[in-house]
């Protein structure tokens, strides 16, 4: 099942506040998650800055907006529980509760107002509105996040295209910078010198698997426009046998037939399988090739400052 988003998650956290009694946050989260049945996998699921759960952000932002509303509050740090507009809420029997829901409560209207005011794209709406459907609709964090996945995903084109264009021998470069930002190799200059040097078709540099040299790891890199086969994957393992080598990377602009995949997995060398869409992920996240524009940091309330207070 995917992650509800925190409209949906608002009817279920009133009602587990039902009884009036103070809740945990925390309780509250497991408990939701258990009842939307959510895999470990979509439990742990990070923001793209990994700050923090997903569905953790998503069940945070339900609260905040009910308490905005008045139709939850909070005695304590890290716990909450029903008011009366809450409970008379709930009497209504809804189906679901949602943001024009809450636009019933005055309270809420209020904290949208002064919303619109601060909110940079206010000016691009009519009327100053800020779109349910859109800005709303999502978290912030939601919304940060789909920014920053569309400018990434325009970034990963960007340089698969370049790769295309760029010569053999600059991309083989490329590579061994890239695995060597990955914490593979000695120095650059260490792992550069392998590079065609192995005089085997099937080859093209050898790179230390730690900075020690405890083990090594051949490389193959090829600029494909075509989809790799298994007969290339084979030849490659061909040529590790014939080294006694036991660990390879295949990388390449273009992707892998199924049957290569499937050919990688059986055997027993270990072949990592690189396409161009991994290997433009992984330029990204080392800093290969690319430079930073800008940085936002998002910032929170720090709760342990005014425990004192």
């Amino acid at each position: 099942m995917t992650i509800p988003d925190y409209q949906t998650l608002m009817l279920p956290l009133l009602r587990l506040a039902a009884d009036g009694k103070d809740l945990r946050y925390r309780d509250a989260i497991d408990a939701l998650a258990d009842e939307f049945s959510l895999a470990d996998e979509e439990r742990t699921e990070l923001l793209p800055s990994g700050s923090q759960p997903i569905f953790d952000n998503r069940v945070g932002w339900a609260k905040t907006y009910l308490k905005q509303a008045g139709l939850l509050a909070s005695p304590k740090r890290g716990w909450f529980h029903i008011t009366g507009h809450g409970t008379a809420l709930l009497a209504r029997k809804l189906g679901t509760v949602d943001l024009a829901t809450l636009d019933q409560y005055e309270a809420f209207r209020e904290f949208r107002s002064r919303r619109r005011e601060h909110a940079p794209s206010a000016a691009h709406q009519p009327n100053g509105e800020i779109s349910s459907g859109t800005a709303e609709a999502t978290t912030p964090e939601d919304q940060l996040a789909c920014a920053y996945q569309r400018l990434r995903r325009e970034l990963e084109i960007d340089l698969l295209e370049q790769l295309k264009a760029s010569s053999p021998a600059f991309f083989e470069r490329l590579v061994v910078d890239l695995l060597v930002k990955m914490g593979y190799g000695g120095s650059r200059r260490d792992a550069g010198r392998a590079i065609g040097k192995s005089g085997d078709g099937g080859i093209d540099g050898i790179i230390k698997e730690d900075k020690l040299g405890l083990d090594i790891i051949f490389i193959q890199a090829k600029r494909w426009e075509g989809t790799v086969g298994r007969p290339e994957i084979q030849k490659f393992a061909g040529a590790l046998q014939g080294h006694r080598a036991q660990k390879g990377v295949f990388i390449t602009t273009s992707s892998y037939t199924r049957e290569a995949s499937e050919y990688a997995a059986m055997i027993n060398t270990k072949i990592i399988l690189i396409d161009g869409t991994t290997l433009t992920g992984l330029m990204i996240d080392h800093n290969v090739g690319v430079s930073s524009v800008g940085a936002y940091e998002i910032k929170k309330i720090d709760t342990d400052y005014f425990e004192g207070e």
